[in-house]
């Protein structure tokens, strides 16, 4: 119970960022969940249908916002990169995903801070057929690990400028995508009873991370926060690798 009331803290708090955000939740919590309970399979199950519930809530209750436009582009190119992620966990070593993981955060994380911190006027838009592989291998990583987020992100925050589409549109990306995982873990017999005790001790954390993050995206600097937010990827992308 101990263990579980930590990882409810880390829930809390990476939720809560992905309530402002529109992403970030699960690739925070990853390193640190797998950490806790010391079991990959446990933590991607976990962590996939609590994100898989935030991002509903946010597609339900803000559904005027999306831009299906560029949703369409996410949705393609991500939704073909993961079957081919889903078969790369299946068949490499656990040890080789988490620094395959590791290298990716490390990199995604350092563009976005270069992108924060760099005036904006000397930040280049991301070209469109490298905006199509980002989304491609957003999907790979998303199928392998649940946590594509950083490399959509990267997309998407060149063609999304306004927080509130940005935020609900990534949502509905991940209610999509999570929920093409959570069929798989059903049919590959996943779904365990210790699973589910898990997931309702974790769902107060949860809730209460969506209604931290609901005040907070109206009342903060959202630029100031993705700073914070993409220097805890960079540092988890670290500890990760080593």
């Amino acid at each position: 119970m101990e263990i579980l009331l930590l990882v409810g803290i880390v829930v809390f708090v990476t939720h809560t960022i992905e309530a402002v955000t529109g992403f970030g939740c699960t690739v925070l919590a990853f390193p640190f969940v797998i950490f806790l309970m010391k079991d990959m399979e446990q933590a991607k199950i976990i962590l996939a249908i609590l994100a898989l519930i935030t991002a509903a809530y946010f597609v339900i209750t803000k559904f005027r916002y999306i831009n299906w436009k560029h949703f369409g582009i996410i949705v393609l190119f991500a939704g073909l990169g993961m079957p081919i992620g889903m078969l790369i966990y299946k068949y490499l070593d656990a040890s080789i995903l988490k620094k395959s993981l590791g290298a990716f955060i490390v990199i995604t994380a350092a563009i976005q801070l270069h992108k924060s911190f760099v005036r904006k006027s000397n930040v280049r838009i991301i070209p469109k057929f490298v905006g199509y592989i980002f989304l491609f291998a957003g999907g790979i990583i998303h199928g392998a690990f649940a946590v594509g987020g950083p490399l959509v992100v990267l997309y998407s925050a060149d063609k999304i400028t306004d927080k509130g589409q940005f935020r609900v549109t990534m949502c509905l990306l991940w209610t999509i995508l999570n929920t093409a995982l959570l069929f798989q873990f059903l049919f590959g017999h996943k779904l365990t009873f210790d699973i589910g005790r898990d997931l309702i001790i974790l769902l107060p954390f949860l809730i209460a991370g969506i209604i931290a993050g609901e005040v907070i995206h109206y009342k903060v600097n959202e630029a100031l926060f993705r700073k914070v937010v993409f220097v805890s990827l960079f540092l988890v992308g670290i500890v990760l690798c080593f």
